[in-house]
């Protein structure tokens, strides 16, 4: 470890303020004489944001899960994993990922206790909006996290704009999708409990890289000034680049999955508009799920052959379609 006297040379030559970065220190790493007082509020608040976050989402409250996010200290010791990478401290990075992992341990044990107030019966994945949001991320998370990560960096390295934390806390989602692993978790879910994890894990890694790349543009880098350090952060580095491309894989497949179900839904509903062209029928909606296309419509009156809507379907998509068509009745009567 080196003395505060070094950093202070060092920060002359690299451009930091020398008494802010002795400040920026003792912020990003737990260590010292305060390290139990700090650890100690870590973990309060890590469990009262996951309290928060649990209810939110169980309750599809936006506003509740927005005000864990900002009190979710998650964000810290994650920033203090890039910085101390870029400064090639392995101690330093050891100690602040362990920090990390047992966090995301208490975050989904936590809510995994407490969503047992809840009914299984009325856990949705798919009706509750906060649920669903994050259980299928795509590349536009990982971009978003990246945009979200260098914010935080460069934030975390000026003490003029330090308010402005609480932004990124929310634009990058940590806590929350940790809760929903827990909750998917509880009720035997594994789906959108790995697809919230991958959330989390996506946000992070996007945390490492756009954090570290800031930090090291912004001259931090500098202080790895032995051979031992520069190795540290190389390896680190490419552990942490090669994460991010392998997660990247999953997250292209499900937004071309999206994508390419958003240009079927629209080319199937065009073929269902034309199909009930001149009939007395409007069309509610039509959803498209790999063979089977499901048509719901309203109105009364005859349509024509549903299975001459199943063959132009197919043709259109390129595959054999099962057509369900579904008919809410509906009357419409005028006044004299």
């Amino acid at each position: 470890m080196q003395s505060s006297n070094d950093f202070r040379a060092l920060a002359r030559k690299i451009g930091f303020d020398p008494d802010y970065l002795e400040a920026f220190e003792r912020k990003m790493f737990i260590e010292g004489p305060q390290s139990a007082r700090r650890l100690t509020n870590f973990f309060v608040l890590l469990l009262l944001a996951a309290t928060i976050a649990t209810y939110g989402l169980l309750s599809d409250s936006t506003a509740s899960v927005i005000g864990a996010m900002i009190v979710a200290p998650l964000m810290g010791p994650i920033m203090a994993t890039t910085a101390a990478v870029v400064m090639g401290s392995a101690q330093r990075t050891l100690r602040s990922l362990a920090l990390v992992v047992v966090g995301v341990i208490s975050v989904i044990a936590l809510s995994m206790a407490l969503s047992w107030v809840v009914p299984d019966v009325a856990i949705s994945f798919t009706e509750n909006g906060q649920l669903a949001s994050r259980i299928a991320p795509g590349l536009l998370s990982l971009l978003t996290a990246l945009a979200s990560g260098a914010a935080g960096a460069f934030i975390t390295a000026r003490e003029e704009i330090a308010d402005s934390m609480g932004g990124v806390a929310i634009a990058i989602s940590l806590v929350p999708p940790l809760c929903v692993v827990g909750i998917a978790l509880r009720v035997g879910e594994f789906g959108p409990a790995s697809g919230a994890m991958m959330l989390f894990i996506t946000n992070f890694l996007a945390i490492l890289l756009a954090g570290g790349l800031t930090f090291l543009l912004g001259g931090l880098g500098r202080l790895a000034i032995t051979d031992e350090n520069v190795r540290t952060r190389r390896r680190a580095f490419a552990v942490v680049i090669v994460a991010t491309l392998l997660i990247a894989i999953p997250l292209s497949i499900t937004t071309y999955n999206v994508v390419n179900n958003a240009f079927e839904e629209r080319a199937a509903l065009q073929e269902v508009d034309a199909w009930l062209d001149g009939a007395n029928y409007h069309i509610i909606a039509v959803n498209v799920n790999d063979r089977r296309v499901v048509v719901t419509v309203d109105g009364s009156g005859e349509t024509r052959p549903l299975k001459q809507l199943a063959g132009a379907l197919a043709q259109r998509l390129g595959r054999p379609i099962v057509v369900n068509l579904r008919i809410v009745p509906s009357q419409i009567e005028s006044s004299d």
